[in-house]
């Protein structure tokens, strides 16, 4: 698909990417390969064809002057946001003003997934453009047990027409009068993966939204909007996300290029 042809769904990817990680100070920068992390996701956003802008949100003068010099689009952002949703939303005001443009939709895409899918980018933006949903996000499949039963991969129950019920750090759903070791063979649970996209105006509303019950429960934002009565449309890939957390995450996947 052509997006260049439809000025009014016009769609921007941005990258959220602080230099003050807890686990991982600077992790933005770290050489993978011979390329810094920041620039791997840039490309990986430009190889899926379906943004007609990308830009870099940041807080930190050293991300931001390392991506300029690379040719690509950032913007300096505030420091005080709770989440990379926020940072989106003041990265999305910052560049329809300097452009003088709208933007019909906003893709977040995470700043430490250096060799994320530009398939699951396309198909969160089709998502948007072919259904007008109000939030698309992406699911896959589980089928490793231990994964089921980890509180760091977040699950996601799913209604007939693929709109997200709940998600929980929790193995749901449940399994009655199955043993746990055969769970991950019944194919039915699935993970999310971290990637949002949004109507433009639908963005400017969850983040204006105070913190929910259910989200400081489980930490996941996500929920807040849920919560809210605002509607997730899921799609569902193969394809998996490798995120950098730590620096052991970036020496399991040093020989990945």
């Amino acid at each position: 698909m052509d997006y260049s042809e439809k000025p009014d769904n016009r769609t921007i990817g941005i990258i959220p990417a602080r230099y003050a990680s807890t686990r991982f100070p600077g992790k933005p920068l770290i050489d993978i390969n011979g390329r810094s992390m920041i620039l791997r996701v840039y490309d990986q956003a430009l190889l899926s064809g379906a943004l007609e802008d990308v830009v870099v949100a940041t807080d930190d003068q050293r991300i931001l002057d390392h991506v300029l010099s690379a040719g690509f689009q950032a913007v300096m952002t505030s420091s005080a946001h709770r989440s990379g949703t926020d940072r989106c939303l003041e990265a999305l005001d910052l560049c329809s003003r300097k452009k003088a443009i709208g933007y019909k939709y906003v893709v977040n895409i995470q700043g430490d997934e250096p060799f994320i899918p530009p398939g699951n980018i396309r198909q969160v933006v089709e998502l948007l453009v072919n259904s007008d949903v109000q939030i698309a996000s992406l699911v896959k499949l589980i089928r490793k047990r231990e994964d089921i039963f980890n509180p760091n991969v977040v699950k996601v129950i799913i209604d007939c027409d693929n709109n997200a019920l709940y998600f929980s750090r929790s193995p749901i759903p449940y399994l009655r009068g199955v043993d746990e070791t055969r769970w991950a063979f019944k194919r039915s649970h699935y993970k999310h993966i971290g990637i949002y996209g949004f109507q433009a105006d639908v963005l400017h509303e969850v983040c204006h939204l105070p913190a929910g019950r259910l989200e400081q429960l489980e930490s996941l934002e996500q929920l807040r909007w849920l919560e809210a009565g605002f509607q997730i449309r899921l799609g569902v890939t193969d394809l998996e996300n490798i995120s950098i957390d730590t620096p052991e995450d970036l020496l399991k996947i040093t020989n990945t290029d």
